[in-house]
């Protein structure tokens, strides 16, 4: 980024020659998007150039605040660049903990009755607390502890912290939680990466719910970790 800036501002002042990728930059920038060299080394994101910019800063200091202060009570999942990485790592350190294989593993997805994740205030004995999720085609009732309709006029709703806790050979409930993929942004569609992951799906989050898996489906709910607006990430109300 700080090499294709500084190439741009010595184009435009005559310096070097203002090549078709260096316009092309200058171009996207002035219509406030991120420019396409950035985004095809960075993470998929839908935001225009200051909110993707701002974006960028709450990563950074997301990792240096780990860097800085060592591990985090709960983990920004957006903050990852890949975030399945992250996730799978969780299972491994279970696997090595107990002496146990890691295809016997899978993830219990437990909504916690909390507000913020500032409620936080220690780790879990096993797994991990997730956060800064938003919902997409419904919402979180807090009081009913469970999947709702959305409001009117309320295209994504902020979603409470998630414990993330694995256990071995899991029985996966049948009934009363919607199995919902979670992706990264909105577009829900993404390519295999050399690693055999997608690049937009992340997991799925077994969320509880009063109504059937097929209502939800119908309606296109999914947790997701970007959207194109600026959006509160603090606190539901």
């Amino acid at each position: 980024m700080q090499k294709s800036l500084k190439e741009v501002r010595k184009a435009l002042v005559g310096q070097v020659v203002m090549s078709e990728e260096l316009d092309l930059m200058s171009s996207t920038m002035y219509n406030l998007q991120v420019p396409d060299m950035w985004m095809n080394k960075g993470y998929p994101s839908l935001k225009p150039l200051t909110a993707w910019s701002n974006d960028l800063i709450q990563r950074l200091d997301f990792l240096n605040n780990w860097i800085e202060n060592g591990v985090p009570i709960h983990y920004w999942l957006p903050g990852f660049f890949f975030p399945q990485a992250f996730l799978t790592g969780t299972l491994q350190n279970f696997a090595r903990k107990h002496q146990l294989p890691i295809d016997t593993i899978s993830f219990e997805t437990t909504v916690l009755k909390l507000s913020s994740s500032d409620d936080i205030t220690e780790r879990p004995e096993e797994g991990c607390y997730i956060h800064g999720l938003f919902l997409e085609g419904a919402r979180w009732d807090p009081a009913g502890h469970h999947l709702d309709e959305s409001n009117p006029k309320e295209l994504y709703t902020l979603f409470p912290p998630i414990h993330l806790n694995p256990v071995s050979k899991r029985v996966v409930p049948l009934d009363g939680i919607y199995k919902s993929p979670c992706y990264k942004v909105l577009t829900r569609a993404g390519t295999l990466s050399t690693t055999g992951h997608s690049t937009n799906y992340v997991c799925p989050l077994e969320i509880p719910s009063v109504h059937p898996e097929s209502h939800w489906i119908a309606r296109g709910v999914a947790p997701v970790s970007y959207t194109h607006l600026t959006l509160p990430t603090k606190r539901i109300v």
